[in-house]
């Protein structure tokens, strides 16, 4: 309804049970390493790796790989390298999934945005209706203006 309608289109039943069977589907290729709903306490106490940290990880185990005789006796090097793979890999998974879930969140906010202009476009024209007694508009409003509550108090203040 908006004078610049940038979306038009529809995820027919068929597409959105496919894309419902392609997530889950990746949901369960990941399941071994989705293990974790960290708290937010949690996530703050952890050390975060990005690009550069993952880039200095990766070197780091390169030299401790190289030089076992400046590597600690308790480190175990093997465990370490599953968990640098097991993150970079994961990372690219990350970095492909929030490109998509950044597009899908683009165009679901266009899409809503869209379809309340029209909603609001459709409530005033009722809102006009009731005000002039057309038949059938009061109803409508009534339940339509629910989304709407006014606050009683600023009300009353407004009116002081």
């Amino acid at each position: 309804m908006s004078a610049n309608n940038k979306i038009s289109a529809e995820i027919t039943t068929a597409e959105l049970q496919a894309i419902t069977t392609g997530i889950a589907d990746l949901k369960n290729s990941l399941s071994t390493v989705l293990k974790f709903n960290l708290t937010a306490d949690e996530r703050s106490a952890m050390l975060k790796m990005g690009d550069k940290t993952l880039a200095f990880v990766g070197k780091s185990l390169n030299y401790a790989q190289q030089n076992p005789s400046l590597t600690p006796t308790y480190f175990d090097l093997a465990e370490a390298q599953k968990d640098y793979k097991l993150a970079s890999d994961l990372y690219q998974v990350y970095q492909l999934l929030s490109a998509l879930l950044r597009s899908v969140e683009d165009s679901n906010m266009v899409a809503g945005s869209e379809a309340y202009e029209a909603a609001l476009v459709f409530y005033n024209s009722v809102k006009g209706a009731s005000r002039s007694n057309i038949a059938g508009a009061q109803a409508i409003y009534d339940d339509l203006k629910q989304q709407f509550p006014r606050n009683k108090s600023s009300k009353a203040t407004n009116n002081l």
